[in-house]
């Protein structure tokens, strides 16, 4: 519904669109949300904005600004949602735009080639091959039509696109291109000495190098899911929801930054697949003979790879508890109402900057559970930080001695670390 109405809608969503009923709608809609709340965000940090009830407390001015940036911040997470699956949908067409365009290079890239050397039976069973294979993902991306279509199998559970699926996906792919020309040259062969040539270029001595590096890439995305997945389930991996996949996250982590596992992994098999084109282009009658230092330098990165997974992460954790003090203050023991210092690390997961998300980390003393207030700045936020939260003590606190302990955005919980609260 959401493609039928972009497409025949022009007409009736304006430029300026909000409705979220179409794909320019809902980009515009979580484009206006954004600009909002960036503008609360830096009026609020520079002191304007607030009531007159509250303006006279430091502590309710506080806690009605978190409250202010919190609603704001779910507003402008309500529409990335919703961005993100209208997006999700788009992408259904732009994938098959890829991939029938990939059949149409091969066919001009196999007209230029055979200007002079003629056209062959290779080329025919190529095309072909090309063609069944692009019918395959058509077919697939139609299943998975609200989900990315061709790109589907390749996102992950936490709505990225995975490295470790991309660069099986690739592999697998070209595998099967590779012995669907094999198959349309053994269709198409004469006599029986070619259909015997072409059966013998599926032996495993010759294509022994791309299966050795297909076994590999293959069990590297079923043991990333596996070690992920075990890693979250025990508290030892944080793991956020994106709001939708990006090409950049084949070579960056959670939070965005470089990783050099990923960036290893997809630079690697990338060369050994170009390799194996260029083999199958050379000698389209058996499967790419890759050397066996090329499948071991992938066996290598592989193990790279997903050695960095395994050291990724780590639970959060609690050091140390103090009372802040501001300037001038005398010192003294924590009491209900005061500013305490939580630091550790871990606190902000990686993908977990914003503002929807950081309004989600919460701390419990004792028995009271206490979100942490945002405390805005210009350009972000200072509270909550992946290593320091400032948080009050609530009144409902009894005095004594109390355990506090940081739930993450993600739902991970730290250790406890005991305080002596005093009346």
């Amino acid at each position: 519904m959401a493609m039928q109405e972009a497409r025949q809608g022009r007409g009736t969503h304006e430029t300026a669109c909000a409705c979220g009923d179409c794909p320019h709608g809902a980009r515009e809609g979580h484009r206006r949300a954004v600009a909002a709340f960036l503008a609360k965000r830096d009026e609020l940090a520079s002191g304007g904005g607030l009531p007159p009830a509250v303006a006279h407390s430091a502590g309710a001015s506080r806690q009605w600004i978190s409250d202010e940036l919190t609603q704001s911040a779910q507003a402008v997470a309500d529409r990335g949602r919703e961005e993100g699956a209208v997006w999700l949908a788009s992408l259904r067409p732009r994938t098959l735009y890829v991939v029938w365009g990939g059949v149409a290079a091969l066919l001009l890239v196999q007209a230029l080639t055979a200007v002079g050397a003629g056209w062959s039976a290779a080329r025919t069973a190529g095309l072909i091959a090309a063609v069944v294979t692009a019918g395959l993902l058509s077919a697939a991306a139609s299943l998975h039509r609200t989900r990315g279509g061709v790109l589907a199998p390749v996102i992950g559970e936490d709505n990225r696109l995975s490295t470790s699926r991309a660069v099986a996906g690739g592999i697998v792919l070209f595998a099967v291109y590779a012995v669907l020309v094999l198959a349309g040259e053994l269709a198409a062969a004469s006599g029986p000495e070619a259909r015997e040539d072409l059966i013998d270029g599926l032996e495993l001595a010759r294509g022994a190098g791309l299966l050795t590096v297909l076994a590999v890439v293959c069990a590297v995305a079923v043991l990333v899911r596996r070690v992920v997945g075990l890693r979250v389930l025990a508290q030892r991996l944080q793991k956020v929801r994106a709001t939708r996949p990006r090409a950049a996250d084949l070579l960056t982590d959670d939070s965005g930054r470089g990783s050099f596992t990923d960036t290893q992994y997809v630079a690697v098999c990338a060369a050994a697949l170009v390799w194996a084109v260029a083999r199958l282009a050379r000698r389209p009658d058996q499967l790419p003979d890759l050397p066996w230092g090329l499948a071991v330098l992938v066996a290598v990165s592989a193990a790279t790879y997903l050695c960095g997974k395994y050291a990724e992460g780590g639970r959060p954790v609690v050091l140390s508890v103090v009372r802040a003090r501001e300037a001038g203050d005398l010192d003294a023991p924590i009491r209900t109402g005061d500013d305490i210092e939580i630091r550790g690390a871990g606190f902000v997961p990686p993908g977990a900057g914003t503002a929807d998300q950081l309004a989600r980390v919460a701390v419990r003393i004792g028995t009271v559970h206490v979100h942490v207030p945002l405390v805005p700045v210009a350009g972000g936020f200072t509270n909550p930080a992946d290593a320091l939260l400032t948080v009050p003590v609530p009144v409902d606190v009894e005095p004594g001695r109390v355990e506090v302990q940081v739930i993450t955005a993600s739902g991970v919980e730290t250790n406890r670390c005991a305080i002596d609260v005093v009346d």
